[in-house]
């Protein structure tokens, strides 16, 4: 029961947030049903969460974080459904994640560094060559985070779980701070749920 009454808040919140500021006469609240239907239809399509709570608070928390950089609900609830995938799949906390792809890219998937870099986490296109994928479009959402996640966390292994250093090989800065504040800093401000 207070699973049921913490999610109606939470889709009841997000409805009005998505809404218009004034509500009809005589109308008090009203839940966004389009808004709802994507998130079930989302909720229904995750996998990597624990159980069905954890990822409709999740999501919609995470949603209303990104709408910043993504006006599309479906758009925001698709990518974050794929970023929670990928980032579990390779042992990586989401929210590093979002953090990562905030600095990288600021959750443009056709960004391109000045050096090549593709995508929402910003890969070395060589990569695609170096595991024999040429075909690879770095800039498809799904194939970018599964390599920018895989890579992170070989470098997070490599480096024995320190991040900093991690983060830092990632960005081809090892040695340096700078890359890995800025992703500690987009995280604690941004995406570090408390």
């Amino acid at each position: 029961m207070r699973k049921q009454r913490v999610l109606t808040s939470l889709l009841l919140t997000m409805s009005l947030m998505a809404a218009p500021k004034a509500l009809p006469s005589g109308t008090t609240s009203s839940i966004d049903y389009e808004l709802r239907d994507i998130l079930q239809a989302t909720i229904n399509q995750s996998d990597s969460f624990a159980d069905r709570f954890d990822a409709e608070v999740w999501l919609v928390d995470m949603s209303s974080r990104l709408e910043q950089f993504i006006a599309s609900d479906e758009e925001r609830l698709n990518l974050l459904r794929l970023i929670h995938t990928e980032a579990t799949l390779a042992g990586l906390q989401p929210e590093l994640v979002l953090s990562v792809i905030q600095t990288e890219s600021a959750f443009n998937q056709f960004a391109i560094s000045r050096v090549g870099a593709q995508g929402l986490m910003q890969v070395m296109p060589f990569w695609k060559n170096e595991i024999g994928r040429e075909d690879d479009n770095l800039t498809q959402v799904a194939t970018n985070l599964r390599y920018g996640c895989t890579i992170l966390s070989y470098y997070l292994d490599k480096e024995k779980g320190n991040l900093t250093r991690a983060l830092a090989r990632y960005n081809g800065s090892l040695g340096k701070t700078w890359y890995p504040e800025r992703v500690m800093i987009n995280w604690e401000r941004h995406w570090l749920v408390r």
